[in-house]
C-alpha cells in the first residue's frame, strides 16, 4: 500500500502544487459579474398534448466568477431546457432552471429572471366547424348579394381542447365585391389564426358568389310620381 502510495511521488508533489497554484490563481483572481440572455428549449412534449400558455423563449442570466472564466464563456454555449417528459395534462411549475446550466463550478449564477417558468399543457383536440364566407364593398347599382356558398363548406381544426371548444366556426379572408354584377365563383383562404389551434387541412376554399337584380328605390318612386301626374292632367268627361 505505501509504495502505492510513493510510487511516482515527484510528479504527485507537482501535479499537487500546480493545483494548489491554479486554485489560488482562480480564487485570488478579481471577481466580475455578466450578463446573459439564455435560450429555453421544451424538451420531449408528449405526443398527445400541446403546450398551452406562452413560455418565455429567453431567459436572463446574470452570472458571476473570476473575470478570466467569465471572458473565455461564450453566450452561444449557453443553454437551459425543461423537460416534458411523461408529464400529465395540467400546470406544472419548474423551478431552478440554471441546475442543468453547464458552466465551470467556479462561476455561479447570482440572478435569474424569471427564476421559475410553469408550463400548461393540454390534450390535443381535433373537429369539425363551418366556414362563414366575409364579403367587402358594395356591387353594382340594382345588384344584391343573393347567396354564398362555400366548397367545401366545413374545415378541421386540430389544437389544445380548451380553445378548441370555444371554436364554433372561421371565416374566410375578406372577399372584395365592389363594382361586380355577375356571379362568380373565386378560390379564397381561410383566414384563422388561432392562439393553439390551426387548421389540419383545408387552407383555401371555393366561394360562389350569387347575386339578384333589385331596382333602386330612386327610381320606383320616380315611376310613381310620373303617373300621378299623368292622372291629374287628365282632362275631365263633358256631359
Amino acid at each position: 500500500m505505501l509504495q502505492l502510495i510513493t510510487r511516482n511521488w515527484h510528479l504527485k508533489l507537482l501535479s499537487l502544487i500546480f493545483a494548489t497554484l491554479l486554485w489560488l490563481f482562480v480564487t485570488g483572481e478579481q471577481r466580475a459579474e455578466v450578463g446573459y440572455s439564455v435560450p429555453l428549449e421544451l424538451k420531449n412534449v408528449p405526443a398527445d398534448l400541446i403546450v398551452a400558455n406562452e413560455v418565455p423563449s429567453l431567459v436572463n442570466l446574470r452570472i458571476s466568477g473570476p473575470r478570466t472564466l467569465l471572458s473565455n464563456l461564450e453566450s452561444s454555449s449557453l443553454s437551459l431546457s425543461v423537460d416534458l417528459r411523461g408529464l400529465e395534462p395540467g400546470l406544472t411549475t419548474f423551478k431552478r432552471l440554471d441546475e442543468n446550466l453547464n458552466i465551470p463550478s467556479a462561476l455561479k449564477v447570482v440572478r435569474l429572471s424569471p427564476s421559475y417558468v410553469e408550463v400548461k399543457l393540454e390534450r390535443i383536440r381535433e373537429k369539425s366547424v363551418p366556414v362563414t364566407v366575409v364579403l367587402t364593398g358594395e356591387p353594382m347599382p340594382g345588384q344584391k348579394v343573393l347567396a354564398t356558398v362555400a366548397r367545401p363548406d366545413r374545415v378541421s381544426i386540430r389544437g389544445a381542447e380548451s380553445e378548441v371548444k370555444r371554436i364554433d366556426h372561421v371565416e374566410t379572408e375578406p372577399l372584395d365585391i365592389a363594382g361586380i354584377r355577375e356571379d362568380f365563383i373565386m378560390t379564397v383562404p381561410v383566414d384563422f389564426r388561432g392562439t393553439y389551434t390551426e387548421l389540419s387541412d383545408k387552407k383555401t376554399v371555393e366561394v360562389e358568389v350569387h347575386f339578384v337584380y333589385e331596382p333602386p328605390i330612386e327610381m320606383e318612386q320616380s315611376n310613381a310620381s310620373d303617373d300621378a301626374d299623368v292622372s291629374v292632367a287628365a282632362p275631365s268627361s263633358v256631359n
